[in-house]
């Protein structure tokens, strides 16, 4: 009681609140990329699995972001690992039909989900870390409260996709960019570009377009495949 009675508890949960929603933009875009193909009822089912698995998965995250952080080359795997995915996300339709492979499209959509937040939540799990100062009381309350914003964040993204196609585009462009600025943050990369800060962007600009380049390579070889 005593800690729910202090005043910098309370400022501290609505840090992370606040760092949650900011962060958690990425992340929403994801969840509905993921989801977008499936049946409405199952849509539902994939944002609440993947929301709640990605916030649970964070808080685990968040107890060795900092050991991670230091590990060479793991942010250049994961970069290439979201580049796959983005452009998994779009040109990946999931198709066939009973309730086996409806399943098989859920779990799909649940597992992309998880592997895109591991990947992106890396660096941004430090910030919540800080804020809480160790207070696992104070993390996991936080990251609970967040979990109806990327839900809430990840509807409204699907319903914007069905009348705007074009968002899925800028949604895949969204992960490369992610995706090249996280390769060029990794720690073996650190010294090198110390002085070239403008990397990251150009880093990144190089992923959105790579992921929309190769999208669009396998999507002209598909149409061209005998049916």
């Amino acid at each position: 009681m005593e800690l729910l009675a202090s005043a910098d508890f309370w400022i501290s949960l609505i840090e992370i609140v606040w760092i949650n929603i900011i962060l958690s933009g990425d992340n929403a875009v994801v969840i509905a990329l993921a989801a977008r193909s499936l049946p409405a009822e199952q849509q539902k089912k994939a944002v609440m699995f993947g929301s709640g698995a990605a916030v649970i998965l964070r808080v685990g995250l968040t107890l060795v972001a900092a050991t991670l952080m230091q590990l060479p080359y793991l942010q250049i795997v994961g970069g290439l690992l979201l580049l796959w995915i983005g452009v998994q996300l779009i040109t990946g339709e999931e198709g066939g039909e009973g309730e086996s492979s409806t399943t098989s499209s859920l779990m799909g959509a649940v597992r992309t989900i998880l592997i895109a937040d591991l990947v992106m939540s890396l660096d941004n799990v430090i910030a919540v870390a800080a804020t809480a100062h160790g207070n696992m009381v104070l993390l996991v309350l936080g990251l609970a409260i967040s979990i109806p914003l990327v839900i809430f964040g990840s509807t409204l993204m699907i319903r914007i996709m069905e009348r705007f196609p074009f968002i899925v585009t800028l949604g895949a462009a969204l992960i490369g960019w992610v995706a090249g600025g996280t390769i060029v943050s990794d720690v073996s990369l650190q010294a090198q570009l110390a002085s070239y800060h403008w990397l990251h962007y150009v880093a990144a600009a190089v992923g959105a377009i790579a992921v929309l380049g190769i999208a669009s390579l396998v999507k002209r070889k598909n149409a061209s495949a005998p049916v």
